[in-house]
């Protein structure tokens, strides 16, 4: 009997549509992977339906951030044991995640098709879901740009440290001018108070603003130091699930009914995306 290969991107076209948040910074040690559990968790207790894809792809910590054990990750779909719906593994709070492996140095030296083999895997995905989180590594790697490039938001992490303003200047610059992305998605971390997360929203703005003339900057939110982040950590579960009444869980959830208000993007724009045929109501097969 002839197998159907196109059969699980039809079933993909007829669902609704799949918002794609790519989650990264220009440095490490911003949050980054907190912010991507938290937005998941919060996206869910809104009654959504989130999926995470761990794309730091050698380094792979949301397994642990979440405080799972998986057996296969992507290094087992890339070898063809598996497919992408059989590494999936169920996380506290109504999160599903596509986890990666952690210490193989192959697979932070992926090759570009490769990474576009990932993501080409996504549409043939048969599951009920509304959003992607994909958690980059940091810096401005092929992996980054690859996966920033084939998400609908850009969601840059900072803080309030010289280099991790810098570095995300340096990583939205590359991403303006060699990748044609014009519109980023800043979230102000571990900020100590309000007008602080402005002001270092604001700084970030005024570089760009001097020299990226073809780039917006969004705040999408601002999330306050909170010690109760600690203790979620260490408990390997996410400050929404379990400090939901917290300051840091509340701006997570604040970040999360704001995505329910940016646009889904009528037309594709020529590059590689996650689930594009959803994006733009299209079926290639018909």
């Amino acid at each position: 009997m002839a197998v159907d290969q196109a059969s699980g991107l039809r079933r993909a076209v007829k669902a609704k549509p799949i918002r794609v948040i790519a989650v990264t910074s220009g440095k490490g040690g911003v949050g980054k992977t907190n912010v991507s559990v938290n937005v998941a968790a919060a996206w869910a207790r809104q009654g959504g339906k989130p999926v995470i894809l761990d794309a730091d792809l050698g380094l792979a910590n949301i397994d642990v951030a979440l405080g799972l054990q998986p057996k296969l990750n992507l290094s087992h779909v890339l070898d063809g044991e598996v497919t992408m719906e059989e590494i999936i593994v169920e996380a506290p709070g109504g999160i599903r995640v596509i986890p990666a492996a952690s210490g193989l140095q192959r697979m932070a030296k992926l090759s570009q098709a490769e990474h576009a083999g990932v993501i080409r895997a996504f549409s043939e995905l048969n599951l009920d879901f509304d959003l992607l989180v994909v958690d980059t590594a940091a810096g401005i790697d092929d992996s980054v740009t690859s996966f920033t490039r084939a998400a609908q938001e850009v969601m840059v992490v900072v803080c309030n440290e010289p280099a991790s303003i810098t570095d995300a200047y340096a990583l939205i610059k590359l991403l303006n001018q060699n990748h044609d992305i014009h519109r980023f998605r800043v979230v102000a971390n571990m900020a100590h108070g309000r007008k602080e997360g402005i002001d270092l929203f604001n700084k970030l703005v005024s570089v760009t603003d001097r020299f990226l003339n073809e780039v917006v900057l969004d705040l999408a939110g601002i999330v306050p130091y909170d010690t109760y982040l600690r203790k979620a950590v260490q408990r390997q579960r996410t400050l929404v699930e379990l400090f939901p009444k917290s300051q840091g869980a509340q701006a997570f959830i604040d970040i999360a009914a704001r995505i329910k208000s940016w646009p889904l993007p009528t037309v594709a724009d020529g590059s590689l995306q996650f689930f594009v045929e959803r994006l733009v109501g299209k079926n290639p097969f018909a």
